[in-house]
């Protein structure tokens, strides 16, 4: 059994000093099959311990129904670390940002209309210890104190970046406590006072969260930590995307200039991201910004420009950060190469299966006499289809979404009428109906919910209402959409010329080897890909990524099928598999 404890000056792991050289990789953004290989890669690059989130939304899919297996054995990512030599530092939640979709929290917390998050509302907390009851007998353990890897576990996430509740803190840090977490508990949050005073608690280490200006940084934690070793939680050493902005890089030397001023201070640091990995599904987040209102979803990749890139091999910022950390520790003698990777070359979708004429084999419609968000009908992700009939004549009038989260496509019978964006301005269309009176469809995408900030709250589909000039449009028949299962999906050749409605589109092609390769849609618009059943993510022409990541394991020696659900149409379906990846510029 083992101690890890913080002294006047240094963290002291079983009695002797130790500095911590930590590197992000969260185990649910890379395939399991891939483990080994990422934390062989982080040891190799000097590092002696791996940090990883818990997502609470991705382990209890359900309220009560919870899954550690496969991908989301976290168990099992403690073990293979510590195989590798390697410690842990587990933040747990239940909120975790890290661009993921809705920080972490499942959204069906939001099917309660009264929900209060990261605060003490009995409710919120109720499910929060459901989450932990099952949780944490996975990994209490494997702490130091009982001979396995886990060093500390933290408090929340950067709470003072969102509220002051002590009351709430405190309540997760004893119910941590409780359920017999007996290693050091830890918060980090931005250096700044208001950051400080909010998220942390008296008798909890703190820690910090920043890019740069690290003398600046740990002045401030010294304020509200006068002893103690400093770290530095998360050393932003890259940055994520949002689609229809530059992808973000920055120059390694930079980079590894920040991570020599931090460990110059004597300090511990957990480098954030080690490996991005990958959004894959429907969980990339997204922010809000508090200053425009501008929603801003984020990409596929979760690169990150980290010193490992997506698909796990070294980058010229690897080789910078360990030139660095060898001024500090001793450089294990590991060899490292990227993984193999290949190009398939181009594949035609043969068949396709248009959304409107498939309605019932995907979803079981819901009368409203309102368009509620799809939270309130069990649904998480995807999409949601609201449909109304507008009787006529109407001369032409402005068509409105009060509530748009975040995206649709409207259609008058079944003839696309234009594009909503969730916006600060409300948007509108012009609808005029002629006197046989008309269908309207509203085809709304989730686009991932906010991560960060006082938007947290961010219900999906129409959380409005719909308006025809100054008229409410009621009486709605609902479908929702979460796109979970396409196995009912009747597929018929497809037509030469390309469709320009919402349209399934399905491929076979053979593959030798399991190695990875990326997905490239050249003259395609925007939608969701599949392949063999698992959701690659989101593409759309507007960037800046411009390949998905298709790890080797996702693919079968043999026969393989990949679906893509086009939103706008394209004039030649068919998709590239390409060796490299293209995130944009």
């Amino acid at each position: 059994m083992g101690t890890f404890t913080p002294d006047k000056e240094h963290f002291v792991l079983d009695g002797k000093p130790f500095r911590v050289l930590s590197g992000a990789l969260h185990y649910f953004r890379v395939p399991p099959e891939y483990w080994d290989d990422r934390l062989h890669k982080l040891r190799a690059m000097g590092l002696n311990t791996v940090e990883t989130y818990v997502a609470w939304n991705l382990h209890e899919p359900r309220p009560g129904e919870f899954d550690f297996s496969g991908g989301l054995d976290l168990a099992r990512f403690i073990q293979k670390a510590a195989e590798q030599g390697l410690y842990v530092l587990l933040r747990p939640g239940p909120y975790i940002c890290a661009e993921w979709e809705f920080g972490g929290l499942p959204a069906w917390l939001l099917k309660d209309p009264g929900m209060r998050l990261r605060c003490y509302y009995r409710p919120y907390l109720e499910a929060v210890d459901r989450f932990f009851d099952a949780l944490l007998p996975q990994v209490t353990p494997l702490q130091i104190t009982h001979g396995g890897p886990i060093l500390a576990m933290q408090v929340e996430n950067e709470y003072g970046s969102y509220g002051n509740d002590k009351r709430y803190l405190t309540y997760l840090a004893e119910g941590l406590r409780r359920r017999g977490v007996d290693v050091l508990l830890f918060t980090s949050d931005g250096p700044s006072d208001w950051m400080m005073q909010g998220g942390t608690l008296p008798d909890v280490f703190k820690t910090a969260n920043f890019g740069s200006r690290a003398e600046e940084a740990f002045r401030v934690l010294r304020q509200y930590q006068p002893e103690g070793p400093l770290m530095c939680m998360e050393y932003w050493n890259g940055w994520f995307d949002h689609w229809g902005e530059p992808h973000h890089t920055r120059e390694p030397q930079d980079a590894a200039a920040s991570l020599d001023e931090i460990l110059q201070q004597g300090a511990s640091v957990n480098i954030y991201m080690f490996h991005g990995g990958t959004n894959f599904g429907f969980m990339s987040g997204a922010n809000l910004d508090i200053w425009s209102g501008q929603y801003q979803p984020t990409v596929t990749s979760y690169d990150y420009d980290s010193p490992l890139d997506e698909a796990g091999d070294p980058t010229p910022k690897y080789y910078a950060f360990r030139e660095v950390l060898g001024k500090y520790t001793e450089l294990p003698d590991i060899d490292i190469e990227p993984s193999p990777k290949q190009a398939l070359g181009t594949v035609e979708l043969t068949e396709r299966a248009s959304l409107f004429s498939s309605l019932d084999r995907l979803s079981r419609p819901v009368w409203s006499a309102t368009p509620e968000p799809m939270e309130y009908f069990d649904q998480q992700h995807g999409f949601i289809l609201y449909r109304t009939q507008l009787a006529g004549p109407l001369v032409e009038n402005v068509l409105s979404i009060r509530g748009l989260h975040d995206r649709a496509l409207v259609f008058v019978n079944g003839t696309s009428l234009g594009v909503l964006e969730r916006s600060p301005e409300t948007q509108t269309l012009p609808l005029a109906v002629g006197p046989e009176g008309v269908t309207l469809d509203i085809l709304v995408e989730n686009m991932g919910r906010v991560n960060y900030g006082p938007d947290l709250l961010d219900r999906k589909g129409i959380t409005g209402h719909v308006m025809l000039g100054q008229q409410f449009l009621y009486d709605w028949t609902i479908y929702p959409l979460p796109l979970e299962k396409l196995d009912g999906l009747d597929f018929t050749p497809a037509a030469s010329e390309g469709q320009n409605e919402p349209t399934f589109y399905r491929a076979t092609f053979e593959v030798q080897e399991q190695k990875d390769t990326f997905l490239a849609l050249p003259g395609w618009t925007k939608g969701v890909c599949w392949l063999n059943g698992r959701n690659l993510g989101r593409y759309w022409e507007r960037g800046p990524q411009k390949t998905l990541y298709v790890p080797g394991p996702f693919l079968k020696p043999g026969l393989n099928e990949l679906i893509v659900f086009e939103l706008h149409g394209t004039k030649q379906p068919e998709v590239e598999f390409r060796a490299q990846a293209d995130l944009g510029e």
